[in-house]
């Protein structure tokens, strides 16, 4: 799982390796599994943990809770504690978060371009 304190991607730049630290440093934020699809949730919006994981079906809620820790840590969400009880919490994208919307619609056009004629699992909720 993508932390900060992983090696630094610099060295696989200098050895020729897979690109940009940049770029290694967002795709291994971005690969974690669920992150596409409770970004691409959350962009319609603030949603509560339970709305959430029941739109993200097959997401467990010790996964979810990580993905949304790690989100959060990454600065790509936002976490709001309401006090009053039962205590609610709410989940937003950030600035940088909703920056993502673009390539999400990339790599839905890709799809649909390029796989279309592939199965397709059904992880997520049409609601």
């Amino acid at each position: 799982m993508y932390n900060r304190d992983m090696e630094s991607p610099k060295r696989a730049v200098e050895d020729g390796g897979c690109g940009s630290a940049s770029l290694i440093r967002g795709v291994l934020l971005l690969q974690e599994k669920w992150v596409f699809l409770i970004v691409h949730q959350l962009m319609s919006g603030p949603i509560g943990f339970c709305e959430l994981s029941r739109k993200a079906h097959g997401v467990n809620p010790t996964t979810l809770s990580q993905r949304l820790d790690l989100l959060e840590d990454s600065g790509l969400l936002s976490k709001t504690v309401q006090s009053h009880m039962p205590p609610r919490t709410s989940y937003e994208l950030t600035e940088a978060g909703r920056a993502l919307e673009p390539v999400l619609a990339a790599i839905e056009n890709w799809s649909e371009n390029h796989l279309k004629d592939r199965a397709t699992l059904q992880t997520c909720s049409e609601e």
